[in-house]
């Protein structure tokens, strides 16, 4: 677990908002290209990998985990040098103002603030959540001469956060979904598998699961496992009867449905049975909350099995997400052994079913 941690430190520490994965993608590189036999950069810019199996099956899985963050995108400046923006993924607006971000390849620092206290008088309380368009990033720019050169129309910013962690717990930025890059490459430097194992870091997740479709397409998988960081909302709420999307310290997550897949009940199964067998925790996550790169890969070909499993963190899309390492070494044990156990007859529906 210790070198899943020091992954997980290295890849929140880096810069990838969605459609400007690089650096991550360079740091990934680095950390798997010594044990694979491949690795590749598709013309999208997914980051392809593989590690023959050791011969006993002819599977051929897709294991995937999206190098992109939530973060900004600057959309034009101000006369006074601020830098106005678009945030790319679901960010809510309320928790932006005055917050610290690090904008474009050299990392300039910048505050957002509220860029016209006027409009927000015009309504009917100043108390009210400001708008995007409300705020705009101030990098200390004169005018919007400087501004222009200093970030360009469609740089982007991401939230200006260093990794730090306790005994139990993981802080930082972006573990949606750099803990899932995290465990990839641990699975990568693990020995082989049974089966070809298709390592694939996608881009552009957060804004509609589409590195994965393209990878999928291409790969043609038997079958597909998506890695995810996903919502923990287990804090006290007003309804106690409500139960939590996930909760932390109670293992790996496993989606039964979401907004864009439905798991098939045979990996369902194989995947608690195994969980069960292993003596490992697990949950399932509430149904029909948001969408992960499984929403992209199961459509490829003829249809390809596919399941997400996550580690809970909580206040995922915002500057800091917390999670418990007992459930990052729990999720990276189970995906290990349920891969390590996966045969044709979990993938395949029997005729009377």
């Amino acid at each position: 677990m210790n070198d899943t941690i020091t992954y997980l430190e290295t890849l929140s520490n880096a810069h990838g908002v969605s459609g400007a994965e690089t650096q991550v993608r360079r740091v990934i590189r680095s950390l798997v290209q010594e044990h694979v036999d491949g690795v590749e950069v598709d013309a999208v810019g997914n980051l392809i990998t593989w590690k023959s199996g050791t011969g006993s099956s002819r599977l051929r899985v897709l294991v995937a985990a999206h190098m992109d963050e939530v973060g900004f995108m600057v959309v034009g400046h101000t006369n006074d040098g601020a830098l106005r923006f678009e945030t790319v993924g679901g960010i809510p607006a309320r928790i932006l103002p005055g917050l610290t971000v690090l904008v474009g390849p050299d990392a300039l620092p910048g505050v957002i603030g509220i860029r016209a206290i006027h409009r927000l008088k015009e309504r009917k309380s100043t108390n009210q959540v400001p708008q995007v368009s409300d705020l705009a990033i101030d990098v200390g720019a004169r005018d919007r001469e400087e501004a222009q050169r200093l970030a360009p129309v469609g740089t982007t910013a991401v939230f200006a956060t260093r990794f730090r962690q306790t005994d139990a717990s993981c802080i930082g930025k972006a573990f949606d979904d750099r803990a899932g890059c995290a465990t990839l490459v641990s699975l990568l430097h693990a020995p082989r598998f049974p089966f070809d194992l298709f390592g694939v870091f996608t881009v552009q997740e957060e804004v509609g699961l589409r590195g994965a479709q393209v990878a999928s397409y291409r790969i043609k998988p038997d079958a597909g496992v998506t890695l995810e960081g996903t919502l923990a909302d287990d804090l006290p709420k007003e309804d106690s009867d409500v139960s939590p999307t996930t909760a932390l310290g109670q293992g790996p997550a496993i989606t039964v449905m979401d907004r864009s897949y439905i798991t098939p009940p045979r990996l369902l199964q194989h995947f608690t049975q195994v969980a069960e067998r292993e003596g490992l925790p697990y949950q399932f996550k509430q149904p029909g909350i948001g969408g992960t790169d499984s929403g992209g890969i199961h459509r490829a070909g003829k249809g390809v099995p596919t399941i997400t499993v996550a580690v809970p963190c909580r206040y995922i899309h915002s500057p800091a997400s917390i999670l418990r390492k007992h459930d990052l070494n729990a999720w990276g044990q189970l995906v290990d052994a349920a891969l390590r156990s996966l045969t044709p007859d979990v993938l395949t529906p029997q005729l009377s079913e």
